[in-house]
């Protein structure tokens, strides 16, 4: 019976799943927002009762069924096109023109010398409106111009006018994805890359996890999650290749591979720059190793970009961090409520430092997954960022440590996005901090404040609790 009922659950989260990608594009005017809103809490509420039932069923049945749960959910995220984010349009637009021998960073995607480059999915042609002017129309298809000409073009690529914004192994990788597969494949290459990703983070939790002696039913953290189906599948969000590294690089590292754990870290690093906060659970021993390994793959990586493009390899990222309210502080939603302006950002760094500090000091080096969780959860907390795809970092982080609580973030982030309201981003983010704080407490037992002191003179120690899920 409760193979039985998990089953059923994760029947009910697949067609839930299938449903949000096909029926409610994002991009179709409003309509969207209240019944994607809804489809989203109720696959988090499948979510949570499919992780409650998995707790009793035995141990070899629930290992069958975090596999075949996590290919069921991850496949019915293919059965559409993205519905939340257009990132994957430049996906495919950074491979194409890469296995043309053109740099990504060279060129703005609207820049007429492109134009032989062009596919009809990624820049339709403008149709004659009611007013006898060219118009863009199409879902996802975004109205831009020329640089230069002043053309008008359609695109289905976000700020077209921009350089590419992502760093050399994301490149790399979306180089070969269209390599592959060619030009003219709309999204599902790179959804279907998302979804193998998804699937080996699964795979290697399940190992990890039976390895350290515990229990792989928390593996389903991640397989079964929401933010997994959507974020890293539906809308293939390249941080889920930024997630797998930092898993496998926290893994070497554990297991007294520094070398190779700092080379997984600067492939990590230069998926998106910010992996670079899974650093400091890694450098409680040996250090030097994990510094100059993952430096130096970074900076291998580089290379060929900035011998074709020079300092154009920053590409919009100056950009795109003014135009997100960081520089000014305004995106730090709960700081932003006592330090106004640019005093916000100031006291984040603080805050990040502190904890960066603490991390490093703290951390059991045979044993960082705690250290990691907090490192990367805070910042996120701290950062509070509009997109919720940032957590994907985080959820193999929870699983291998099976704090669920910490879950609460990607659920406030996925809040945020879908309801753009800065007082519910506030209420959803302190939310999320007052369970995580609760539930530390409550895992520290009777006399929890005594606790806290003895944890700030003692490492970080991961309990194995077999059913924690």
């Amino acid at each position: 019976m409760r193979i039985l009922l998990t089953s059923l659950l994760l029947a009910a989260s697949t067609v839930t799943t299938a449903v949000s990608v096909i029926a409610l594009p994002f991009y179709d005017e409003k309509s969207w927002r209240s019944p994607l809103v809804l489809l989203t809490a109720v696959l988090w509420a499948l979510f949570a009762l499919s992780v409650l039932a998995l707790r009793r069923v035995p141990l070899r049945a629930a290992v069958v069924l975090v596999i075949a749960g996590s290919v069921a959910i991850g496949g019915a995220a293919l059965a559409g096109p993205p519905n939340t984010s257009t990132d994957s349009a430049r996906y495919a637009w950074d491979g194409i023109v890469q296995n043309a021998g053109i740099s990504p960073y060279d060129y703005v995607p609207a820049d007429p010398a492109l134009r032989d480059l062009r596919t009809d999915w990624l820049f339709p042609a403008p149709v004659i409106g009611e007013t006898g002017e060219p118009e863009c129309v199409g879902e996802r298809i975004l109205t831009s111009n020329e640089p230069g000409s002043d053309e008008i073009v359609c695109t289905a690529i976000n700020r077209a006018k921009v350089p590419t914004i992502y760093p050399p192994t994301s490149e790399l990788f979306f180089a070969g994805v269209r390599f592959l597969t060619g030009p003219e494949p709309q999204y599902w290459p790179m959804q279907f890359a998302g979804l193998l990703m998804s699937l080996g983070i699964t795979g290697i939790l399940l190992r990890a996890l039976h390895t350290r002696g515990r229990d792989p039913r928390w593996a389903a953290l991640w397989g079964w999650s929401p933010l997994a189906a959507t974020e890293g599948v539906t809308n293939s969000h390249i941080d889920i290749l930024a997630g797998l590294l930092v898993l496998v690089a926290t893994l070497l590292v554990a297991n007294g591979r520094r070398w190779g754990g700092g080379i997984a870290l600067g492939a990590a690093i230069a998926v998106k720059l910010i992996p670079v906060i899974a650093a400091p659970a890694l450098l409680r021993r040996q250090p030097w190793k994990v510094i100059v390994g993952s430096l130096a793959t970074f900076a291998v990586l580089y290379v060929p970009y900035i011998l074709a493009s020079g300092i154009g390899v920053l590409g919009y990222l100056p950009g795109y961090l003014t135009e997100e309210g960081y520089s000014s502080g305004e995106r730090f939603v709960l700081l932003s409520l006592l330090f106004p302006g640019a005093s916000a950002l100031v006291v984040a760094a603080v805050l990040l430092a502190v904890t960066a500090a603490l991390v490093w000091w703290k951390t059991n080096p045979d044993d960082p997954w705690l250290g990691q969780l907090v490192m990367i959860g805070a910042t996120l907390l701290i950062v509070s960022p509009r997109y919720p795809w940032y957590a994907l970092l985080l959820v193999p982080i929870i699983a291998m440590t099976g704090r669920w609580e910490w879950l609460a973030v990607p659920v406030a982030l996925t809040a945020r996005l879908l309801v753009p309201s800065t007082d519910l981003a506030r209420v959803a983010i302190a939310l999320a901090i007052g369970l995580i704080a609760w539930m530390s407490f409550r895992r520290a037992g009777p006399g929890s404040g005594r606790a806290l002191l003895v944890w700030l003179r003692h490492p970080f120690a991961a309990k194995t609790e077999p059913n924690a899920t």
